[in-house]
């Protein structure tokens, strides 16, 4: 049975010296593309709980909202700012309603910077690479961070959504600290390369979407409460035609919490807190119940046949759908080109 975790443990995330919280804090869901907007005073108070609550590790991006999340962790921080790890993205942008990816050097400075006004610190802990532009090789773009690092605008780099390869590469300009990539019980695709890399280079990993954008907690009524506007209406898995299959797997993961004497959502991160010691999920919610029912993942305890019943249940030719609308943006398409071939326009 889960108990309360009075105090969220620390962990090394990567082997260059961030130190986290066990469980970390995705803020994505707190600024539109989310549904509704979110009442700003509450939101605030939602972070500042999660800090007082030993949930340290604020994750964001210049592209979420687009800006205003940076603004409202900016806001919710104040006078907390040596309690907390923050960590942002850049990379993606939106023109005229179409994704754009870049990795440019002038790019990556010109967002670092107006990331730092919004957040309103002096030092980003943690600034990783959102999407790899593949037109740009990657030492460009790390190249680029390596400076900022040097500068003491940034202190440590990440890559979200990169391959093997690339996560080599950039690794090769300097140290990456951590990885993102989606991982949860039913995405599994980053185990067979992209997670050995990692551990045989010294790399943290955080999994985003580990509760499956919600499915592991809210189950067949998610689709039912998504509202106009909400971006997880275009995943592949929550369209009518595979989401019928894809609850029966929700279903089996009932019935286990159940016996766990714990909710769906405890034992969807338990399980992706069992994959390793230096791994740090990023959870999103906007209510401080759900928020405290995620600390108490902490506690939940798996033994090797549980887990392995967990992933009997979601193995990948039972998952129908995609798992991102944009899946070309994703890791599988992110191998940049030779440096030797770079020629500026």
């Amino acid at each position: 049975m889960a108990t309360p975790a009075s105090e969220v443990p620390r962990i090394k995330l990567g082997s260059q010296g961030l130190e986290v919280s066990r469980i970390g804090l995705g803020c994505r869901g707190m600024s539109p593309n989310h549904g509704p907007p979110k009442p700003e005073p509450e939101m605030i108070k939602l972070i500042q709980h999660a800090i007082d609550n030993g949930v340290t590790f604020l994750d964001t991006s210049d592209q979420y909202g687009p800006h205003t999340n940076e603004l409202l962790i900016g806001k919710a921080i104040k006078g907390m700012r040596e309690r907390v790890q923050i960590a942002s993205k850049f990379g993606i942008s939106f023109k005229d309603g179409k994704m754009d990816i870049c990795g440019e050097p002038e790019y990556v400075r010109a967002c670092c910077e107006a990331s730092l006004k919004r957040l309103d610190i002096d030092c980003i802990d943690l600034y990783y690479v959102h999407r790899i532009d593949i037109r740009v090789p990657i030492e460009m773009t790390i190249g680029e961070l390596k400076k900022l690092v040097e500068e003491g605008k940034i202190k440590y780099i990440g890559l979200s959504e990169a391959c093997a390869a690339t996560i080599r590469r950039a690794h090769a300009v300097h140290p990456i600290t951590a990885v993102q990539l989606e991982w949860s019980l039913w995405t599994r695709d980053l185990e067979e390369e992209i997670v050995p890399t990692c551990i045989e280079l010294g790399i943290g990993i955080v999994p985003y979407s580990p509760l499956g954008r919600g499915f592991f907690s809210a189950g067949p009524q998610l689709i039912e409460s998504l509202a106009d506007g909400d971006f997880r209406k275009n995943i592949p898995r929550f369209k009518p035609e595979n989401f019928e299959h894809n609850k029966q797997i929700f279903e089996q993961l009932k019935k286990i919490a159940s016996r766990k004497r714990c909710t769906t959502s405890q034992l969807a991160l338990a399980w992706v807190l069992h994959k390793g010691d230096d791994i740090c999920p990023i959870p999103g919610t906007t209510k401080i119940e759900n928020l405290n029912e995620n600390i108490e993942a902490v506690s939940v305890k798996l033994t090797a046949d549980e887990i392995a019943e967990l992933e009997s249940c979601a193995y990948a030719d039972m998952v129908k759908g995609e798992r991102h609308a944009f899946m070309w943006g994703t890791w599988i398409n992110s191998e940049t080109p030779p440096l030797s071939s770079w020629k500026a326009e």
